[in-house]
């Protein structure tokens, strides 16, 4: 997975290092091709390590379960919006936003729910040739390991690396990157809109921090797509986002939850409607 987008960049970077010593002397061709292939050797190695993956769904809702924030109803994606998604990039970015409502009612082991969002995910999958990663054998895995929250969540992000690999193979990085920003956005949201209350319990404002190194390194990843006009309109939506990001500090006020919860909110309804 991580090479994915390496193999992409690496070589667009080695044509332009090249072309820059193209009118140099032999000696100095010679020195600066060494210099250029060590800093293409280190930005390899930097892209095999932090490009992928990023946190999933999963381990941000493992969080809040861990911090005993309640289970909130009605806040997820409805299942019926699945027969809604007619374009690649909606369906791509909304099986993310599915994934992680799936992870929110399986980390809180709400039955009912988990089945439904299986069968909203299978909806989209089908149209995307994903089917087989979300059989019956996965819910009948999460439902065994409701028990085992850290077996679960281990289930829940196999499930998701799968979609994004099986993307990334079949030349649709494109769409491998808008499920993970939809996925993204979608635990956001869930964390965001818990009870009042919950905004209490330091662990929560610590997540959203941590979330922000999560954000820049989606916008890191996606450069590369940025032409893509699925990839421009997703990156577009999430300037509210960006913009409250770009302003905070290393601890969170009140106010600054708030802004970020009005601009998570905001870049949602764009995606989900």
């Amino acid at each position: 997975m991580k090479k994915a987008i390496a193999i992409l960049i690496i070589p667009t970077l080695l044509i332009g290092f090249s072309g820059l010593t193209g009118c140099r002397q032999k000696s100095a061709k010679k020195e600066q091709k060494k210099v250029e292939l060590e800093q293409v050797d280190t930005l390899s190695k930097k892209i095999e390590e932090n490009v992928y993956p990023l946190p999933t769904s999963a381990e941000v809702i493992k969080m809040l379960y861990d911090l005993e924030v309640g289970y909130q109803f009605g806040i997820t994606n409805p299942k019926e919006n699945a027969t809604r998604y007619i374009s690649s990039t909606s369906r791509a970015t909304n099986m993310g936003v599915f994934g992680a409502d799936l992870s929110y009612c399986s980390v809180y082991n709400i039955n009912q729910e988990v089945s439904d969002y299986l069968v909203a995910i299978r909806t989209i999958a089908n149209e995307l040739n994903m089917s087989q990663i979300y059989d019956e054998t996965l819910y009948e895995r999460i439902k065994t390991n409701f028990d085992n929250k850290d077996e679960l969540v281990k289930i829940l992000t196999d499930a998701f690396n799968r979609t994004y690999n099986y993307l990334s193979e079949n030349e649709q990085q494109n769409l491998a990157l808008l499920v993970v920003g939809g996925a993204w956005v979608e635990g956001m949201y869930l964390t965001c809109n818990i009870s009042e209350a919950a905004y209490q319990v330091a662990g929560i404002s610590k997540n959203l921090i941590e979330q922000k190194k999560s954000f820049d390194l989606f916008m890191e990843i996606t450069k590369p797509y940025e032409t893509d006009p699925g990839i421009a309109d997703f990156l577009k939506k999430l300037d509210p986002i960006k913009k409250v990001y770009a302003g905070l500090s290393t601890s969170l006020t009140m106010q600054n939850i708030m802004d970020i919860t009005k601009a998570i909110n905001e870049v949602r309804a764009q995606l989900v409607q």
